[in-house]
């Protein structure tokens, strides 16, 4: 089969790996309108479930995906004033370039034709692919040549928030709030390297006009932002550059479609559906995309069979993950009131935020004694060492 995957992100790239491996004979072509090493954001965060799925697909990407990680330890909330609340939990998480040039790498070397700068649309000649990915992203120009087909709908969230890197080395997944006089302001972090961690900043669009983010220049804001989150950060810097790409304020896109392909084009990643980034689950979710489309590509002859048990599937699964997604983003948009509460009784209603049933109060104060989280964290590292030891198993 020839295929064509529009989209050189994480999702293109690696259905092209999963599709070569489960059938060397396919002729596939990725194209990415952005130049090699060109990314825009920090880093990707997931836990072991992403792993352990990527050990089952291409051991060979998994291991260098995890030996480019970096893992965190707890999830950890600061309110501006006491004690911050710490729970259980770790994960891992790289660099956003890492993870693309180890796929392109290992894409390349099974015989995939990647092509770099290379814009495509619906007006582009593909030439005489049988399939073709639209891999392109949340604004992807293939759905929207066909959005009344795909029957798309693109929710648009009120908060501003922009995608920073840090010179402050988080060690665990951190949530910040900061009061100011304009209103809050919050970052979500985590390590991307040992030298250098993602900071994600969100805040209602008040905060973000009175506090003149909304016409600074980058520069500018960041030098607002690092004032104002100078405890949280430790008094490091952010940064506002990666890979030459420079970092601009965004409103999240929640897209959902109401039938995934169209003929012989295919939506996968955020395309097809997108998470709010507070789950997450962004990056887990596409490449389990590409999985499922590869599998269902292998089992059924009829292109337009697959592409129907793919599209049954995987919408079927998601339904869930795109009502908590959209649940999650506005729970952040009318971020509750901290005033008079402590840490651990707020942190419990951001971990829930309405899309998990809380624990009881005297369990959350509980987990916050050193004693419990000294426990927690050996049960945490045992559990992560066993199921390193799995994953490693020769097959």
């Amino acid at each position: 089969m020839r295929i064509a995957c529009v989209g050189g992100g994480p999702a293109g790239l690696y259905f092209a790996i999963a599709a070569k491996l489960t059938d060397p004979a396919h002729e596939i072509a990725v194209y990415e309108r952005d130049a090699a090493g060109s990314t825009y954001g920090w880093g990707v965060t997931f836990h072991d479930d992403l792993l352990d799925l990527l050990h089952q697909q291409d051991p060979v990407s998994a291991r260098a995906v995890e030996a480019a990680c970096v893992r965190w330890q707890e999830r950890e909330v600061r309110l501006p004033t006491g004690r911050p609340a710490r729970f259980g939990g770790y994960g891992h998480s790289l660099l956003r370039s890492a993870l693309l040039e180890i796929l392109t790498e290992r894409a390349v070397g099974l015989g995939v034709r990647v092509h770099h700068q290379h814009s495509v649309d619906a007006d582009t000649d593909l030439g005489a692919a049988d399939l073709v990915v639209a891999a392109d992203g949340v604004r992807s120009r293939l759905r929207q040549a066909a959005a009344d087909h795909f029957g798309t709908m693109v929710t648009t969230g009120h908060n501003p928030y922009i995608w920073l890197g840090t010179t402050q080395k988080f060690a665990s997944l951190t949530m910040a709030v900061a009061d100011t006089p304009a209103g809050p302001i919050w970052f979500q972090a985590y390590p991307s390297t040992p030298e250098v961690s993602t900071c994600v900043v969100e805040c209602p669009p008040s905060t973000w006009r009175g506090l003149g983010l909304d016409t600074a220049a980058l520069p500018d804001a960041l030098t607002i932002l690092e004032q104002v989150f100078a405890d949280g950060l430790g008094g490091q810097r952010l940064i506002g550059q990666s890979r030459g790409q420079t970092a601009g304020w965004l409103r999240f896109e929640h897209v959902t479609n109401d039938v995934w392909y169209h003929g012989k084009v295919v939506l996968i990643g955020d395309a097809a559906h997108t998470t709010h980034f507070s789950l997450a689950s962004g990056t887990w979710l596409a490449l389990r995309d590409c999985i499922v489309l590869t599998r269902a590509l292998s089992r059924y002859p009829e292109l337009s069979e697959a592409l129907a048990q793919y599209d049954r599937r995987r919408r079927a699964s998601l339904a869930d993950m795109a009502r908590r997604g959209l649940e999650s983003m506005r729970w952040f948009e009318n971020l509750p009131a901290h005033d008079g509460m402590d840490a651990a009784t707020f942190a419990n209603t951001i971990l829930t935020r309405g899309i998990a049933r809380p624990p009881p109060r005297w369990r959350v104060r509980l987990g916050q004694s050193d004693i419990v989280r000294a426990c927690r964290r050996r049960v945490d590292e045992r559990y992560r060492r066993r199921s390193a030891r799995y994953r490693s198993r020769p097959d």
